[in-house]
């Protein structure tokens, strides 16, 4: 018989295609991740809980526990459709609260941002460029619209 260290260097070694064979037999399902450094660990945790057993009941009920005492941010506007939480904003986004504004045909616009989008005329638009579209019904670039950036200079 292997030991677990001699199975899991064979795991390393396998190709993709035998992988994904070996963990329908492990999980007895097809895998949602075909990548191959995932699916070789996968069945390696697989093979050590088999061997040496899982974790044991104190040590769920603890985790249970830790996991019950994480405080996420739970505000709609902190999760993305699939309940992850959203990125920090990059360099150069714009932070909640900064108000933009612009004169377009004569016309003095105020657009603020918020949490949720861009706060323009007691709408909520997603995007800047949504904004910007809006305002003038053509596709535009929003950061050139409102002036956050400069056409290239012609060489």
């Amino acid at each position: 018989m292997k030991t677990v260290v001699q199975e899991i260097e064979e795991l390393r070694q396998m190709a993709t295609a035998d992988l994904i064979a070996r963990y329908r037999e492990t999980f007895g399902r097809e895998p949602r991740i075909r990548n191959r450094e995932h699916l070789w660990k996968r069945i390696a945790w697989k093979v050590q809980e088999q061997r040496y057993g899982g974790l044991s009941q104190l040590a769920r009920t603890r985790l249970e526990e830790l996991i019950a005492e994480i405080d996420l941010p739970m505000a709609e506007s902190m999760r993305t459709v699939a309940g992850h939480l959203k990125r920090p904003p990059a360099t150069g986004d714009l932070a909640p609260g900064t108000i933009l504004t612009r004169t377009w045909h004569g016309t003095s616009i105020t657009v603020r941002v918020t949490d949720e989008g861009f706060d323009y005329e007691n709408a909520v638009y997603q995007s800047l460029s949504a904004v910007a579209r809006a305002i003038t019904g053509q596709a535009w670039n929003a950061r050139l619209f409102f002036g956050l950036t400069n056409r290239r200079k012609s060489r």
